[in-house]
């Protein structure tokens, strides 16, 4: 936790105006080594999970969690950055708000987020995150509902990564491989797995074609 003035007003103040100098500072240095992608940028929920393929969804119960697990939101976030740092002084006398009740000990609800994998998104509670993060506070309380996917939720470390799982997974559904070769086709770039996923229905196409016998989706990629 930080320190303390003896005086809530005072000290969440001084917290807005510390998480926007943090924020402009990252920014600007995310600018210089053209990292924005992933530092400025909060990871898109709805990018996530179109990559993934939803299957449905679950909800889980109210639990504590961590707050380095929170990668984005399930809006688009004007205010904040990625890691819930303030963009402007938009939504300051909101935060400021928020940080006294902290300090001073308020009973804050729970934040309502998605659960992808490890993965979390901000349903609601946007202004709570940010403002536990700037406290120093490693954990919060939310009410969680998690999405089912079609693919297994791991290997997104950035939103650039979203787009080799989105392939993987157009080429999957094509080719539902399982098992053991669902585990070893893995390739670094999303053309490769088109060029799979057209090699492998050409050759069902021409056995097809010679033996004069339809072959289903499952059976051309056993």
């Amino acid at each position: 936790m930080v320190s303390s003035s003896g005086s809530p007003r005072v000290d969440a103040e001084s917290d807005f105006l510390r998480a926007r100098r943090h924020q402009v500072l990252r920014a600007l240095a995310a600018r210089l080594t053209n990292d924005t992608d992933d530092v400025v940028q909060s990871m898109s929920f709805d990018e996530v999970v179109e990559a993934l393929g939803r299957r449905g969804e679950h909800y889980v119960g109210t639990k504590v969690i961590p707050l380095d697990a929170i990668v984005g939101s399930v809006d688009k976030m004007r205010d904040f950055d990625r890691r819930f740092r303030p963009t402007s002084t938009r939504s300051r006398e909101r935060w400021e708000r928020l940080a006294r009740a902290s300090r001073t000990g308020e009973v804050i609800p729970p934040i309502d987020v998605y659960q992808v994998g490890d993965y979390y998104f901000v349903q609601d509670g946007h202004h709570r995150v940010s403002v536990a993060r700037s406290l120093g506070v490693t954990l919060i309380e939310a009410r969680v509902t998690a999405i089912d996917t079609f693919l297994r939720p791991v290997g997104i470390d950035a939103r650039a990564d979203l787009e080799l799982k989105y392939w993987r997974r157009i080429m999957l559904e094509r080719v539902p491989f399982t098992g053991e070769a669902r585990a070893v086709v893995a390739v670094d770039t999303p053309a490769m797995y088109g060029e799979i996923a057209e090699t492998v229905e050409a050759w069902a196409a021409r056995t097809m074609h010679a033996e004069g016998a339809y072959m289903d989706r499952e059976t051309m990629a056993a």
